[in-house]
């Protein structure tokens, strides 16, 4: 079978997240998955197939990091819906049956692809203790995510703050169900981007995540909410860094961003 490794919210090779993408007849057991997913070795791989004509989704959708299943990955569903298009095994609009419900992806004539996933929502939480110590930095305010992520998004004083952070990973995995969100508002205006980030996810067995697709449907409203503005430009990573382009729509998220294909072979298993 073919698999590939796509860079996602990128247009240029070896930046942005890459991603592994299979396209299956049907799901094989678990276990196959997730030794396929610890083979690659890439903060997620994806897996889909085809459903039935006429129903409410196209592709059924599942990810993988190396070691866990995980309920909602925004950059492994940008480089599936890329190799859907590039391909040509799909076109027009495709919508995704997920654990964390239906997601839509729908190519866009600039070449982008336009993803739609529910909004997370967002409660304040005290910073919880040893936080500002593992990060190495002061936090201005933390907030708990919904269902399907288990993200805390920490702000932290300025962009400078979050490009510098070198937390201890081993110590941050007890404090959130899967990852934490460093992020602040972009320090030059007419810099081309909002906000800024940086994923770390060591309760999922990843480190950090370059550009974290799902962590943007908390980031949005958080950061529409103090601009006022709906339509804003994310960038996150540390060492490979990726843009996102968000629009919030009430109870759903768009997600926009190129995608790129770096690599095709087939996998002997």
């Amino acid at each position: 079978m073919r698999i590939r490794i796509v860079d996602a919210f990128t247009d240029q090779p070896f930046s942005g997240n890459p991603a592994g993408v299979l396209l299956l007849d049907s799901f094989p057991d678990d276990a196959w998955l997730q030794r396929v997913a610890a083979e690659v070795n890439l903060s997620e791989t994806a897996f889909a197939h085809p459903l039935p004509a006429g129903g409410e989704t196209d592709w059924a959708l599942r990810w993988f990091t190396p070691t866990t299943e995980v309920d909602m990955c925004g950059h492994a569903t940008l480089a599936t819906a890329h190799v859907l298009h590039s391909t040509g095994t799909a076109s027009g609009p495709v919508r995704f049956a997920a654990r964390c419900g239906v997601l839509g992806a729908t190519a866009e004539d600039d070449g982008t692809i336009t993803m739609d996933f529910p909004t997370s929502s967002l409660t304040p939480v005290p910073v919880p203790d040893g936080l500002e110590k593992e990060l190495g930095a002061e936090v201005v305010a933390v907030h708990d995510t919904a269902d399907h992520i288990g993200d805390l998004v920490v702000e932290l004083r300025d962009e400078p703050t979050v490009r510098a952070l070198a937390p201890d990973h081993a110590a941050l995995k007890a404090l959130s169900t899967r990852g934490i969100i460093a992020t602040a508002a972009a320090q030059d205006p007419d810099g081309g981007y909002d906000f800024v980030s940086r994923g770390f996810f060591p309760a999922v067995g990843i480190d950090e995540d370059p550009v974290t697709g799902s962590a943007h449907t908390a980031l949005a409203p958080y950061w529409s909410a103090r601009f006022g503005r709906d339509d804003l430009v994310g960038l996150q990573g540390g060492a490979r860094t990726g843009i996102v382009r968000t629009r919030l729509r009430g109870d759903r998220t768009l997600l926009n961003g190129h995608a790129v294909t770096v690599i095709e072979g087939d996998l002997h298993a």
